[in-house]
């Protein structure tokens, strides 16, 4: 947002950062900027609706005052004193009548004001004016910081050629030949790319896994800590917690980050959440994944109408975020809260009534990688840390240390500190639908992608692996053909 200093006329406008709370920058939620667009809003209306009972007030006054004036002559003392009255409160309700009028007027003034510094903010970032470059290295950890990943579209497709673990030569020629798009369109393209049809979506089979009662703090940093667990001891596991709040039988989902293949191996191998895994969870809204997380909710004992929460990190909280916008999950379950961390996850627009939390790092590219920034809106709350992150000795930086799990999970205990309105009544109500902990039943749940030569549900024969399913066209969610790509290529 901008604002003009207040007694300097004329001063050039200048940004303003978003609210703060020491190492944590803070949008959305009760204090944040769109919500207070409502407020006032609201309140203008609400200052309409009393001017409206002062102009009714007023002309009654008028009417007292004409009905008064022949008494006069009969009671002259008494009369005009009360004539007099009657006139003066007229007056005064009038003069009410204007500064409210006046205060509306202003406030709807301040309103359009602010929505056009805004959208002329969200124009320039749109075209890149002031954005950074990106880095032409193939090293991922020389990638800018978030924003200025968020703000350089041009180069996405190498970037996410790259971070499906392309070789360097291969992301650049990519780059090359898929123009600038949405990030889905980027992802679709590469995959229907020859050569690259490992990376299309296929069907994923579940299967139970251990299975255990332990006690778990069901905050945000305690939910991250147990990801961290689930994604540090499992490949293409995830982790379904049974919930007792009061009473109330409420369901956690943790859903793990990105989990590259093997050395020697590639991407799209029977481990869904492998860096294809990234192509299926922005190009295709997790419309595999999705069914397999359905499907272990009702292993795990979930019924229709059930309470759930879903927990993501980097493509895991993607495809958390997924479910609040997936009509099928939605039909069964009755997804409350969502919690990501280093998440790119700006595109994903949820139902409305779900609330969400999303966990970023100056200095982490990944959550900027969708080039969107996240919507501010009262029931969706994005916390940026500003802190520096250095590597223990020995530790392996991994895409870079401020993308680790372990460091949003301290983070989010930063969050749960905070007394900034929105990140109260996240807390708070995340705290509503889990409780603050105890003990819960933990079951871990297999996800096995099926082979990429098998081709289930109506594959074509022109690709090898598996066409986009029902439920993907159910989401209405394109996929990507080799003359798309060269028609993104000639539009450059």
């Amino acid at each position: 947002m901008v604002e003009l200093p207040p007694g300097v006329p004329g001063e050039t406008l200048m940004p303003r950062a978003p609210g703060s709370d020491g190492p944590l920058r803070i949008r959305g939620g009760v204090g944040g900027l769109s919500f207070q667009f409502e407020e006032l809003l609201s309140g203008a209306s609400a200052l309409d609706d009393v001017v409206c009972l002062l102009q009714s007030v007023e002309s009654e006054a008028a009417l007292l005052s004409l009905a008064l004036l022949p008494h006069q002559s009969s009671a002259y003392y008494n009369g005009t004193k009360a004539f007099a009255a009657v006139g003066d409160a007229g007056r005064e309700i009038a003069r009410v009548r204007e500064q409210l009028q006046k205060i509306s007027t202003d406030v709807r003034a301040s309103h359009r004001e602010y929505e056009y510094a805004e959208s002329h903010a969200a124009i320039m970032m749109r075209i890149g004016l002031g954005m950074a470059a990106l880095g032409a290295g193939p090293d991922l950890v020389s990638l800018p910081h978030r924003d200025a990943t968020e703000g350089v579209m041009r180069d996405l497709p190498q970037a996410f050629a790259l971070m499906l673990g392309l070789e360097p030569g291969v992301a650049g020629t990519v780059g090359a030949t898929v123009g600038p798009s949405d990030t889905g369109g980027i992802l679709r393209g590469i995959a229907a790319a020859p050569g690259l049809a490992h990376l299309m979506p296929r069907a994923v089979s579940v299967s139970r896994g251990e299975e255990s009662t332990r006690n778990v703090d069901l905050s945000a940093p305690g939910l991250l800590k147990v990801l961290d667990q689930v994604s540090s001891s499992s490949e293409g596991e995830i982790e379904v917690l049974q919930v007792d709040n009061a009473g109330q039988r409420a369901w956690v989902v943790l859903i793990p980050g990105t989990q590259p293949a093997h050395p020697g191996g590639q991407p799209g191998g029977d481990n869904p959440l492998d860096e294809a895994g990234i192509v299926e969870a922005l190009g295709y809204g997790s419309a595999e994944t999705s069914q397999a997380i359905r499907q272990a909710l009702r292993e795990a004992g979930a019924e229709a109408g059930d309470v759930v929460v879903a927990v993501g990190h980097s493509q895991g909280g993607i495809h958390a975020m997924n479910l609040s916008q997936d009509k099928a999950f939605l039909a069964q379950y009755n997804l409350k809260f969502v919690v990501t961390a280093g998440s790119p996850v700006g595109g994903i627009t949820p139902e409305a009534g779900i609330g969400s939390l999303h966990m970023e790092h100056q200095n982490d590219w990944v959550p900027g990688a969708d080039g969107k920034m996240n919507p501010d809106t009262k029931d969706r709350v994005t916390v940026t840390l500003t802190n520096a992150v250095t590597l223990a000795p020995g530790e392996d930086p991994g895409i870079g240390p401020e993308h680790k799990l372990s460091r949003y999970a301290e983070g989010a205990e930063l969050v749960r500190k905070s007394t900034d309105p929105s990140l109260v009544a996240s807390t708070a109500a995340l705290g509503g639908v889990l409780g603050v902990g105890g003990m819960v039943r933990s079951q871990r749940f297999k996800l096995r992608r099926a082979p990429a030569l098998h081709a289930p549900r109506g594959a074509g024969p022109d690709v090898v692996g598996a066409e986009p399913t029902a439920a993907r066209a159910e989401q209405k969610v394109p996929r990507a053909k080799p003359s798309d790509i060269r028609s993104r290529s000639g539009g450059r």
